[in-house]
């Protein structure tokens, strides 16, 4: 009989492996080098991909090249999906193929991440390879030594997972389809009038976007109301206590979403309250009852991420790569990349099992544990099995975050989000916390007919239950203000009485927190029942991929921080404009998501066919397509609101707005702004303020001629031309050049010598000043991927060629080239100079060699070829 090869979904998890399934296969040696490495013994060998190894190929057009982006070869459908290898992995794809085609391996085990995701890397890995060997499932729920035990104890075969990896395939192709086309057709409405502008969109960032985006605009549309509030200050036999006037015939009213019992929408009432109450008595009454606080469930990621945004500061990513560390590092909790909340019923064992590890062996919280463990106070902690916590109905590839029971020494930050899963753990099986919630009203009587209320509120806790955990103790206020007593029907007199003005307020900006929240709940924005039903449990995205989404839409300017707040940029607003303006509305609504979810969900069931899923995706991301280009179409004829800003060169009034421009009315003015510049949109308010001050910035999202991102000010010179403005042609701002700074000096051309300063991003030579570098030379120091060394910018600057230089990379084909750059002695603009390739098939050899006069002109015309070839070439804007 053969080995059995196992195929782990990280190195990390590997090694585990290797220890863990050493007790029933023997010790593994650690084989190979470096990168490369498994493990292996005389009956099975452990190796890892490092996540996804495998993506689905990009496009190609019909010349073989990669497809252009234009509309004409849109929608990009594949008649069959292609594999290629992620080239940043391609050694370690080849390093698993090679174990797993070795003659001696006769099984293979499935052992990554169980969910559609590790089915996926591992399907993709067996497809590309062309595998065709036994398979089984590893299905781990936790890396502890006897979780791994049980799981090899009861390895599933592989066709128990078809359904799975069919709904992984399609999630991955319905993904590529949608996101690839929908990118694409975008970026080519948006591109129309030159330059490039990459306008990323997907099934799940563009709904998360339009969340934001929706309000984003309710902020800006937003006009707050000013109001007033009555506060009291009453004295009683006991002392003093504060209260705020309220109207007691208040009721909610949907239509006034801002009004609330104790708002006064009219100055002069509010007044009148103050002067007929001050200095009078009323009488105080109390209304006194208990109320009661559940513990919270246990974590799922996304809630532990929101906990630790809100408590700790941490981003959602931070917070996935520390629980991660504490999933595979430190063995400390369970898989942490979960949507469920609950534990599987026959799991109460394993819990016992951990709550008296952390008795034993966690000092802060060990006398809580064992109060769970001994559970022999009425009413106290115990470990029962509640469907709060114990329910198999409710978990699904992997059930909730808890600890492991192990322990290892941590960092601050390990330790405090590794806090947070211990406490909650712990807390679920304590009593609900109880409050004694008090209203005290205090009535000034005027006259039958007008009586003036004041409300006092106070929380007392009676019972901490679950709070003891998190250091509550009873009788403390939760205001910090406990409400001095009263006697039945006593006086109280009004001391002071203050009139506050105040105004309504706009809705919060979300922050990573309440974005999580809005992902997670995303089903409730969406009518359909069973749909929302279907994102009932994993919202937008999924617990795992929340954190690259944010990411992702800050990375493509879309989304920008503001300490922990976060805004959508003009960018982002005008991708969500431009796609209702569309009429493909879906692609930025949850109903996407939940109809995808539904039926994937189906298809994990085996109720839906993969064919069936497919069909009704290439339709769609045929009409995105076609609803991109008809809105192309119609928006040549289009009219547009004007830009209401001055025109600067002949003062009309408002600037008349085109497709592609800003322009004056008046027929001989001939002033204009494009509303592309540097393959970047500038909205409206951008115009606006450019022409009203006169500069505007600085921006982001600009790309160079070599398509390099960058940042600046736009400003109309005194010839009304626009032109950018960067910090470092500002005095102030200006990087003061220092003798560390120098590289070398330069001889150049005519004699000078020209001294070269590194900056950060450029190097920088003061004396050589063209018509547009009027303040000195910038020449960066990376051009197409490769940085340049400062000895070959010497070169360059003095002989006018580097040597040849290798590993520029092809902003059109992403291919890697050689190159030589060369310098024009009067422009100082920069090459490419190519080498001479070795023709593929070689002229045959002439009878003779050529003469003086034969190969004189030979060279001529070789020579002439040359030049031309590296003048086409040259770097293009």
């Amino acid at each position: 009989m053969g080995k059995i090869l196992i195929i782990a979904e990280k190195p990390s998890v590997m090694t585990d492996l290797s220890r863990a399934l050493a007790k029933p296969l023997g010790k593994f040696e650690k084989e190979g080098s470096g990168r490369d490495t498994w493990f292996e013994n005389d009956q099975a060998i452990i190796t890892s991909a490092v996540g996804h190894l495998i993506e689905l190929r990009m496009p190609t057009g019909p010349n073989g090249k990669n497809l252009p982006w234009k509309f004409d070869v849109l929608p990009a459908i594949p008649p069959q999906f292609e594999l290629d290898p992620i080239a940043d992995s391609e050694s370690r794809l080849k390093q698993v193929l090679k174990l797993a085609k070795r003659k001696d391996v006769s099984e293979i085990i499935n052992a990554c991440d169980a969910g559609r995701e590790g089915e996926l890397i591992f399907r993709y890995i067996i497809e590309y390879g062309k595998i065709d060997k036994p398979v089984k499932r590893l299905w781990m729920q936790s890396m502890t030594q006897n979780a791994i035990l049980e799981a090899w104890q009861n390895l599933r075969p592989s066709s128990a997972m078809r359904h799975l990896a069919d709904a992984a395939k399609c999630r991955s192709e319905a993904d590529w389809l949608v996101g690839l086309n929908s990118t694409r057709a975008l970026t080519c409405f948006r591109s129309r009038h030159g330059g490039f502008n990459i306008t990323a969109a997907g099934r799940v960032q563009t709904p998360t976007l339009s969340i934001l985006a929706q309000r984003e605009a309710e902020i800006q549309a937003f006009v707050p109301q000013s109001y007033w509030e009555v506060a009291a200050l009453f004295q009683v036999s006991k002392g003093n206590y504060p209260a705020t006037w309220i109207d007691e015939s208040w009721k909610k009213d949907e239509s006034h979403p801002h009004s609330k019992a104790e708002r006064i929408w009219d100055s002069n009432t509010a007044e009148e309250i103050k002067q007929r109450c001050l200095g009078k008595a009323g009488v105080a009454s109390e209304e006194t009852k208990p109320q009661s606080q559940i513990a919270p469930q246990l974590y799922d990621l996304t809630s532990l991420q929101r906990d630790a945004s809100s408590r700790l500061g941490l981003s959602a990513k931070a917070t996935l790569q520390i629980a991660q560390a504490l999933y595979e590092k430190h063995k400390m909790l369970t898989y942490p990349r979960t949507d469920s909340k609950y534990l599987p019923e026959d799991y109460i064992g394993t819990v016992r099992k951990t709550l008296g590890e952390i008795a034993d062996g966690f000092a802060p919280l060990a006398p809580y544990a064992q109060a769970v463990l001994q559970g022999n106070q009425p009413g106290g902690p115990q470990l029962t099995k509640s469907k709060r916590v114990f329910d198999d109905k409710k978990v699904s590839d992997h059930f909730a975050i808890i600890p492991t029971g192990a322990f290892s020494k941590l960092n601050d930050l390990e330790a405090k989000v590794y806090d947070l899963v211990a406490k909650r753990f712990i807390a679920v099986f304590y009593p609900a916390a109880e409050f004694e919630l008090t209203r005290r009203y205090t009535r000034i009587t005027h006259s039958p007919t007008l009586t003036d209320t004041f409300l006092t509120t106070g929380k007392v806790l009676t019972k901490p239950g679950w709070m003891e955990v998190y250091g509550r103790r009873v009788g403390v206020a939760a205001n910090k203000d406990e409400l001095v007593g009263i006697s039945a029907g006593e006086k109280a007199q009004a001391l002071e009485v203050e009139v506050k003005a105040d105004a309504t307020k706009p809705p919060a900006r979300f922050n990573e927190a309440t974005l999580l929240s809005a992902m997670e709940g995303a089903g409730k924005l969406v009518d359909d029942e069973a749909l929302a039903e279907a994102m009932s449990e994993r919202g937008l995205g999924t617990p795992a991929t929340r954190a690259a989404i944010i990411e992702g839409l800050i990375a493509q300017k879309y989304l920008a921080r503001d300490g922990r707040d976060l805004h959508v940029t003009p960018n982002g607003m005008t991708l969500i404009r431009l796609v209702r303006e569309m009429k493909i509305d879906g692609l930025s609504s949850p109903a996407l998501t939940g109809d995808w979810e539904y039926k994937l969900r189906q298809m994990e069931q085996g109720e839906l066919s993969r064919d069936v899923f497919m069909k009704e995706i290439e339709a769609y991301t045929r009409e995105i397509v076609e609803k991109a280009r008809s809105h192309a179409e119609a928006s040549k004829g289009r009219s547009f609101p004007d830009l209401a800003a001055p025109c600067p060169r002949c003062g009309a009034a408002a600037l008349k707005q085109t497709d592609a421009t800003y322009e004056c009315r008046t027929p001989d003015c001939k002033f204009s702004i494009k509303k592309h510049i540097a393959s970047r949109e500038i909205s409206m308010d951008e115009a606006r303020e450019l022409l009203t001050k006169g500069i505007v910035g600085p921006l982001t999202g600009f790309k160079s001629r070599f398509n390099k991102p960058f940042d600046a000010s736009l400003k109309l010179d005194d010839k009304f031309k626009i032109n950018f403005q960067f910090d470092q042609d500002d005095p102030d701002t200006k990087v003061e050049l220092t003798e560390e700074m120098i590289v070398g000096t330069a001889v150049l051309a005519d004699g000078t010598n020209a001294k070269v300063y590194q900056t950060e991003k450029a190097y920088y030579v003061p004396a050589i000043v063209t018509p547009k570098d009027k303040d000195g030379l910038r020449i960066g120091r990376a051009i197409l991927q490769k940085e340049l060394p400062a000895e070959e910018i010497l070169k360059l600057l003095s002989e006018g060629k580097t040597n040849l230089l290798k590993g520029f990379v092809s902003n059109k084909t992403k291919r890697k080239f050689d190159a030589y750059l060369q310098l024009d002695p009067k422009t100082y603009q920069i090459g490419f100079d190519f080498p001479e390739r070795e023709p593929r098939f070689p002229k045959k050899a002439a009878t003779g060699p050529a003469t003086g006069a034969e190969a004189a002109p030979v060279a001529k015309k070789a020579a002439k070829k040359s030049a031309k070839k590296a003048a086409k070439k040259s770097p293009k804007s």
